[in-house]
């Protein structure tokens, strides 16, 4: 199995930046692409960003130009700078591990609240 951790959650202001970091442990030989996922209570869990293991990236449109993914493939991490944030940013964010077969793995979340 792979165990994802998060950390870097916290509040900040409208126009902000926080950096969330995602640390995978385990059975990762398996693992190709990771990604950011978030969540507000009553709504289903939605896409942020993605990144395969060769670098490429993806991004939802609501977070395209403030946030950016990034994966150090040596130490098995995966990171999203959140800059210009908004108070919609608010949500839990929760780290995902694709491998090429089977499910994907998910973080623990953490929160991320913007608020004046």
């Amino acid at each position: 199995q792979v165990q994802l951790v998060e950390s870097g959650g916290g509040l900040v202001q409208p126009g902000g930046s926080l950096r969330l970091s995602c640390a995978a442990s385990g059975s990762i030989f398996g693992i190709n692409a990771m990604g950011w996922y978030r969540q507000v209570p009553e709504k289903q869990r939605e896409f942020v960003a993605r990144i395969t293991r060769g670098g490429m990236t993806l991004y939802a449109d609501s977070v395209k130009g403030r946030f950016t993914i990034s994966r150090d493939n040596a130490k098995n991490t995966v990171s999203l700078q959140m800059n210009s944030l908004k108070p919609e940013d608010t949500a839990v964010y929760y780290c995902s591990a694709d491998p090429v077969t089977g499910p994907r793995y998910w973080g623990q979340g953490t929160q991320v609240t913007v608020s004046s």
